[in-house]
């Protein structure tokens, strides 16, 4: 492959001095010895960086686990203290003679007072910015103290609050600018964190650093990709430099101050990134450096995804459509609402990021949307997401509330966005940036007007906020940032409320008439936007997550740990509810978690595949919520402890590129092919109508094609021929088969609770290591393998009788117990 490259420089010195070699450096602080306490405490105690607050008490045994039974409630003083964080550290006389020396909070929660060797440097007010400050004036050769005072988050917005006239919706969270889901969310406790929760470092520049390097796409063919970088350096010593992208290397003169440099580059036969399950997610290689004298000063390394996105919104004869183009080919979007992995994020690991992810992807998932109550994920995550072909739908950290609208917040918000959309714009993975969520349904659909009883003048002011924040600098600053085919920007998710009719004609839609409207899953099938950015039904985590926050003998509704860790007002009602419908309520707790897992797969099943059978009108379902923060009962598919629920192995079925979907209405049951790929797939449809012993009843073999990119009829079923059967004691299997592959599904004519299931004997037979088959005399719903410290492949699956059913493993099974919806409801 040939590499391109011219380059154009502007503020150039000409001119030559002698410099002394050396190089941009960086030290962590966080390996330094740090001690914190109560400010109004004299006793220190042992503290980790990155860490919190929270997680500091409970490592010294100053409190229990905040997770464990309903400690939350107990613990609700931590967030009304201030605290104090510090250590001391050696600077070097060759380090005090750098050219520059920064020091970089990564992360500081939230408002911090950081002073060296007694000096204020600065103080800090977001959690979601990077802070930099120039440190050598205050350094000293030898050993030097820093102190970082957090004051209560809680007390400072409640203290904002009360300088506003009226109260804005979200209370005393609005004011502040640190995740929202940390006051408490209806799947999340309240636990206001403070601490140095990401890296603290100090960084030693010395004649010139790259400051940033990014990359904008101008143009791509089949034959070539021509691409600008942009490259910002603070020169300290001007002159002449080796400037290195990867392999070519160009002289460039440097003048002393900031130099902003210009390369056009340009790739032969470039090879795209595509999103999981179109293609590979190529990512390029790049190293921008600066030399002298062959020696390196500063490098700076990033990968490249050459692609393209559109979203597009056109008029049809329907409303408006909302779906992404990705390389100029539509993409339905197939994935889910991911939340921060952990209630005290400094002990959310890189590995754990690239685990959510790689679920994700498993799942056939393309997109994950970071949802705005959070915070901007840690670079593992968006580094995982490009390497795994998962885009991003990118909330701004705002969510369900309105915010302030004065000076001071307004600027603060700004610099986040500079922060972070400068940190995030390199990632072929963002897809779209989103102002806020849920924030203009809340103020036209919710009742806040009335529930505040604002004035006029007072209802103005806030709409106007509103729009200055969401409509005016938001996006704003996004286009001072981003090259303009990079500019993608939604001010608010949705566009319009769940109860209007336009929400499902144009825009993104949050559909909750299924849970909050307590509709039928049924409803789903009528109730179909244009893209559907939320909807979900809750379920409970497994057994083993039970037992990590509460004893054997507190597993009980009655129990306050059982109840404490369900943060919907009436969720356990709902689901009971909603379960009674279609499943015989079980008597045990623990069979209740069972189908109630089972209860979330089926109505989400119902929404998914409602969603893809309705594309082109319909091009995207990101369900809520994949991950949870805490153990927890929720909307989950994966719990906090990584378990996977039923939900999300029927995600996986329900979000393969192709699928065999039936779908059963009164009068008719319809066999759908949804081909998600961008080649028509041709093959045989086998259709077999089984009673629960196995015994063939129908059967009809069609020859069909499934055009690409399409959701096609296949066959349709009248009730006239259904009603020859016992419909409560069959089961429909189809198999599409091709050349290279076989797709099946199964589907039952009558819910669960009616079905005339008969108890099963499954016959377990260890292949090898990782390998386990399963047969069963008679038709087996919902298999569900466990046995601690394995996991599977594949779970919460049907059995048919005399079909073997193979099962990959991470060991040999010694102990495998086996649940079955045959047991649970016959009991």
């Amino acid at each position: 492959m040939k590499y391109c490259i011219k380059i154009v420089l502007s503020s150039m010195l000409f001119g030559f001095v002698l410099l002394v070699e050396a190089q941009t450096t960086s030290r962590s602080l966080s390996n330094e010895e740090w001690t914190f306490h109560k400010k109004s405490d004299t006793q220190k105690y042992k503290a980790s960086v990155p860490g919190s607050v929270h997680t500091d008490l409970f490592h010294n045994n100053l409190i229990p686990d905040p997770f464990y039974g309903d400690n939350e409630k107990s613990l609700q003083w931590i967030e009304k203290e201030d605290f104090i964080y510090e250590t001391t550290f050696v600077i070097s006389n060759e380090e005090l003679k750098s050219d520059a020396i920064t020091l970089v909070c990564e992360g500081l929660d939230t408002y911090a007072s950081v002073q060296i060797n007694g000096k204020l440097v600065f103080e800090a007010n977001n959690m979601f910015r990077i802070w930099r400050s120039d440190i050598k004036s205050v350094l000293l050769k030898g050993t030097n103290s820093i102190k970082i005072e957090f004051k209560s988050a809680t007390n400072f917005a409640l203290n904002q609050a009360k300088k506003v006239s009226y109260t804005l919706p979200g209370e005393e969270r609005v004011f502040a600018r640190k995740a929202q889901y940390q006051f408490g969310w209806d799947w999340g406790p309240r636990f206001v964190t403070a601490g140095i929760y990401k890296d603290i470092k100090i960084e030693f520049s010395n004649i010139v650093a790259i400051k940033t390097v990014f990359h904008e796409q101008i143009s791509i063919t089949d034959d070539l990709a021509q691409l600008n970088f942009k490259v910002n350096i603070d020169c300290y010593q001007s002159g002449d430099y080796l400037l290195t992208i990867n392999d070519s290397v160009s002289k460039v003169k440097l003048q002393k101050g900031k130099n902003a440099l210009m390369f056009t580059f340009k790739i032969s036969n470039p090879k795209r990134w595509w999103c999981n399950g179109l293609g590979d997610p190529h990512l390029y290689p790049f190293i921008v450096s600066i030399t002298k004298n062959a020696k390196t000063i500063d490098e700076k390394k990033l990968k490249v995804g050459l692609r393209t996105i559109e979203l597009v919104q056109e008029k049809d004869t329907f409303g408006k459509s909302f779906y992404f183009k990705l390389n100029g080919k539509p993409v339905f979007i197939k994935g889910a609402n991911y939340i921060p992995p952990d209630s005290f994020l400094p002990r959310v690991s890189d590995s754990l990021y690239h685990s959510i992810v790689k679920d994700a992807a498993n799942a056939n998932m393309n997109m994950l949307r970071v949802w705005g109550g959070g915070v901007y994920a840690d670079d593992a995550f968006y580094n995982a997401c490009d390497e795994n072909g998962i885009l991003i739908w990118q909330d701004f950290m705002f969510a369900c509330a309105m915010y302030p609208g004065d000076a001071t917040f307004l600027e603060n918000v700004k610099k986040e966005v500079v922060d972070n959309v400068t940190r995030l714009q390199n990632h072929p993975c963002i897809a779209l940036w989103c102002g806020n969520n849920e924030n203009d349904e809340g103020w036209k659909n919710w009742g806040w007007q009335t529930q505040f009883k604002y004035s006029q003048s007072d209802a103005s002011k806030i709409w106007n906020d509103y729009q200055k924040l969401f409509h005016d600098l938001i996006p704003k600053t996004i286009q001072s940032l981003v090259p303009a085919n990079e500019y993608r920007y939604w001010p608010s998710s949705p566009s319009i409320g769940w109860g209007k009719k336009e929400s499902l004609t144009q825009g993104d839609s949050h559909y909750w008439g299924v849970w909050w409207g307590k509709e039928p899953f049924e409803v789903y099938n009528e109730k179909v936007g244009r893209f559907m950015s939320e909807y979900g039904f809750q379920s409970m985590p497994e057994k083993a997550t039970f037992l990590r926050f509460l004893k054997q003998e507190d597993l009980h509704f009655d129990s306050n740990a059982v109840k404490n860790h369900q943060k919907h007002p009436i969720g356990y009602e709902t689901i009971r509810e909603y379960m009674a419908r279609d499943y015989v309520v079980p008597k045990t707790f623990e069979d209740f978690i069972y189908v109630s897992q089972l209860l979330q797969a089926s109505g989400m099943k119902t929404a998914i595949e409602a969603h893809r059978r309705n594309m082109p009108y319909c091009m995207g379902t990101l369900f809520w919520q994949f991950n949870d923060c805490w153990p927890v009962t929720s909307w989950s598919a994966l719990d906090y402890l990584g378990n996977k629920k039923a939900f999300y192995y029927q995600t996986q079925k329900s979000f393969e590129p192709f699928l065999i979907h039936v779908y059963q209405n009164k009068l008719v049951t319809e066999i759908y092919t949804i081909n998600d790929y961008s080649a028509d797939k041709s093959g045989k449809i086998g259709l077999k109508l089984f009673d629960f012993y196995g015994n063939i009843l129908w059967e009809e073999t069609l020859a069909v094609k499934a055009d690409s990119n399409a959701s096609m009829v296949q066959k349709k079923m009248d009730e006239s021929f259904l009603n020859q059967f016992n419909t409560k004691e069959v089961v429909l299997q189809v198999v599409f088969t091709t050349d290279d592959k076989v797709y099946e599904t199964l589907h039952y004519f009558a819910k669960p609770k009616d079905l005339e299931l008969k108890n099963p004997s499954i016959q377990i037979n260890q292949i090898d290591k990782n390998t386990i088959e399963l047969t069963t005399d008679v038709v087996a719903l919902n298999v569900y393998l466990q046995e601690e410290g394995i996991t599977f492949e594949t779970n919460y699956f049907d059995l048919l009788p005399n079909q073997k059913k193979r099962v990959k493993t991470s060991d040999y099974v010694t102990n495998l117990k086996i649940k079955t919806l045959n047991e649970v409801q016959i009991k």
